[in-house]
């Protein structure tokens, strides 16, 4: 019995030792206007005690920032008979549009496979969901060749030396937005990791908003779908008509 308790109360202060993690973002709203270049994300945070003092130990960090996830279908190509054609096909469930990693060290020497897996701390442990049955083989090579397009993209992409930690205390990240995200919700989860285990996490959020003439025809088209409809087929009959008659006078 007093070893129990002995062990009890050594969990319980290992418990109390571990650290909570204060996060903070740059921009909690980034809008989409025309000519909309990408925008840089500054995430940033303290490591402290419950009591707000010093942690005092060493950890390394791990930021994790994802965008809305949406249903993807990859179609592989292969050349037959000297014309390539779409072939097997697999579909995701819920596929981040953007997908980003940077860390104080390289994710394999902070944690192993298992908790990489868990937390999705990197590219090769990152949850695609395909839907039906599948073979293994297969759909890891079509996990890879998503994760590939999007990287070539820059909607996904990992920085083994993208936090910097300043006396144990302070962490910094920056992150690129590129031009071509998604809007909707950004989640950004920070993790305080020691010795293999994830001690602290912690998340923040970020809006990606459509402003402007964007974002009316951004609503028109989702709220009024037959109409926007209608319209896109007037505008591009307005424009064949006008362009046949200029070709007509010259």
């Amino acid at each position: 019995m007093r070893r129990m308790f002995a062990l009890l109360a050594l969990l319980v202060l290992t418990a109390a030792r571990d650290p909570i993690l204060v996060p903070e973002i740059s921009q909690h709203e980034i809008q989409v206007r025309q000519g909309f270049r990408g925008a840089d994300l500054l995430l940033f945070g303290a490591i402290l005690t419950p009591e707000g003092t010093r942690a005092g130990q060493d950890y390394d960090i791990v930021v994790v920032l994802k965008g809305p996830t949406r249903s993807i279908v990859l179609r592989e190509k292969q050349r037959i008979a000297g014309i390539w054609v779409n072939a097997s096909s697999t579909e995701f469930r819920s596929a981040p549009t953007f997908f980003a990693v940077a860390s104080s060290k390289p994710i394999a020497r902070i944690v192993d496979d298992k908790t990489a897996a868990i937390y999705e701390l990197g590219l090769p442990w990152l949850q695609l969901s395909p839907i039906g049955s599948y073979n293994p083989k297969e759909q890891a090579r079509f996990s890879a060749g998503l994760v590939d397009l999007m990287h070539r993209d820059n909607l996904y992409k990992e920085d083994s030396s993208g936090v910097k930690v300043n006396a144990q205390v302070l962490y910094q990240a920056r992150i690129t937005l590129p031009s071509n995200v998604q809007t909707g919700t950004y989640t950004a989860e920070t993790f305080a990791i020691t010795r293999g285990r994830v001690v602290a996490s912690a998340i923040s959020r970020v809006e990606v908003r459509k402003q402007g003439f964007e974002r009316f025809v951004e609503l028109f088209a989702r709220n009024d779908g037959f109409l926007y409809g209608l319209v896109a087929v007037g505008i591009s009959i307005a424009m064949g008509f006008l362009a046949g008659r200029l070709f007509a006078l010259i």
